[in-house]
């Protein structure tokens, strides 16, 4: 299974930040869309960045309330690890492990076109044990 599967069903829409928002106006968006992270665009357009309810956080500790004034580019995560629509479930999930990030943004050709959620894959491989499991049950009691 790949990532496009989980695309396809989920959507390709994408709640993209400007780098240089504000960390204010990056927290609205995220509450208003009720949504964990999302991918931060530098003014070309290009993907710059991840922000995460985390980055947001880890600087509001680090600076208190002049946090909020801070730019998403001050906060996010810079060095994202990206993945295309022909990436398999499994090796999306272990890229997400083993850098230990929540959000994978899906490009195609230089471009986004999408971003998965580790609960969107965890979904999607439980799904598929349980289509294995209840195929062999069929199997079992049929011979």
């Amino acid at each position: 299974m790949k990532l496009y599967n989980i695309l396809n069903g989920k959507g390709r829409d994408v709640i993209t930040l400007n780098a240089e928002s504000t960390l204010q106006e990056a927290a609205t968006i995220l509450n208003d869309r009720k949504i964990g992270a999302a991918v931060a665009m530098n003014a070309s357009g290009k993907l710059a960045g991840v922000l995460s309810e985390r980055d947001i956080i880890r600087r509001i500790s680090e600076n208190g309330i002049a946090a909020l004034s801070m730019t998403v580019s001050d906060a996010m995560t810079k060095d994202v690890i990206t993945a295309t629509p022909d990436t398999s479930i499994d090796e999306g999930l272990e890229r997400m492990t083993d850098r230990r990030i929540r959000h994978l943004p899906i490009v195609e050709g230089g471009k986004l076109v999408g971003i998965v959620s580790i609960g969107d894959l965890v979904k999607q491989k439980i799904s598929a044990v349980e289509a294995e499991a209840e195929a062999m049950k069929q199997y079992i009691h049929a011979g």
